[in-house]
C-alpha cells in the first residue's frame, strides 16, 4: 500500500483551496457581468405603438386616461390584425387612416366597438392617435380603424366627437412623406402603403435615450 508523505498531502490541501478560491471568483465575475448586461426585472415599461410602413416608422405613446382604447388597441396589434390593412384614406391637412375602410362589411355588427371614453384635457393635436366610427349616435369607436392627426393646427372641431387615445412620439417626418403620397379621388394612396403595426415595451430610460420623450406625470 502506497501511503503519501505529510508533506504531498499538506500540498495537495492547498493546491485544492486555491482552485476552489479561484472558482469561487470566476462565479463572481460571471454573475457580476450577467447583472451589467442583463435588464432590470424591476424597471417599469410601457407598451410603445409601432407602425412601420415602406416610408419609415413611426412611434406612438398611449393615454392611461383612455383605458379601454389603450387596451383594445394593444390587443389588436399583438394579434396582428391591422396588418391585414393599409393606409387607405390620406388627406393633406387632415389625417391619414389606416386599419378597415369605411365599409359596412368592417362597420355594421363590428366585435371591435368601444364607448367612447372622452377626457376634455386629450385634444385632436398635430401627431393625436385616434379610433375611427361611423355616424352610430352613441359616438361608438371601432378599433379596426385608426388615424393620425396632421393638420399642423389640429382639428378642434372633433373633439368630443371622435376618440383620441394616443400621441406620435418619434416619426414625424414620416407622417409628412404619408401625407404627401399621391392619392386617386377617394383619397386611397395610388401606391399601397400596407401596415406593420406592433407594440414594443421600453423603460423611461430607452423612451428618453431613443426619442427625448419623457413620461407624462
Amino acid at each position: 500500500m502506497y501511503v503519501l508523505s505529510k508533506g504531498v498531502v499538506k500540498y495537495i490541501r492547498s493546491m485544492r483551496s486555491m482552485l476552489y478560491v479561484s472558482l469561487f471568483f470566476v462565479l463572481v465575475q460571471v454573475a457580476c457581468s450577467g447583472k451589467d448586461n442583463a435588464p432590470s426585472q424591476q424597471e417599469k415599461t410601457y407598451p410603445i405603438v409601432k407602425i412601420e410602413t415602406r416610408l419609415g416608422v413611426m412611434h406612438f405613446w398611449l393615454f392611461d386616461e383612455t383605458p379601454n382604447h389603450k387596451a383594445k388597441f394593444i390587443e389588436l396589434a399583438n394579434a396582428k390584425h391591422y396588418n391585414q390593412f393599409t393606409f387607405n384614406r390620406v388627406i393633406r391637412n387632415f389625417v391619414i387612416q389606416g386599419g378597415c375602410p369605411d365599409s359596412v362589411q368592417y362597420f355594421k355588427d363590428s366585435p371591435y366597438l368601444l364607448e367612447p371614453e372622452f377626457v376634455d384635457s386629450i385634444k385632436h393635436v398635430y401627431g393625436a392617435l385616434g379610433m375611427g366610427r361611423d355616424d352610430n349616435p352613441e359616438k361608438l369607436s371601432n378599433a379596426c380603424q385608426f388615424y393620425v392627426v396632421n393638420r399642423e393646427m389640429g382639428l378642434p372641431n372633433l373633439d368630443n366627437n371622435y376618440m383620441i387615445f394616443g400621441k406620435i412620439i418619434d416619426g414625424e417626418d414620416v407622417l409628412e412623406k404619408i401625407e404627401i403620397e399621391p392619392t386617386n379621388a377617394n383619397d386611397k394612396p395610388k401606391v399601397a402603403i400596407p401596415l406593420d403595426v406592433g407594440i414594443v415595451e421600453l423603460s423611461q430610460q430607452q423612451l428618453l435615450d431613443s426619442f427625448k420623450f419623457s413620461i407624462p406625470e
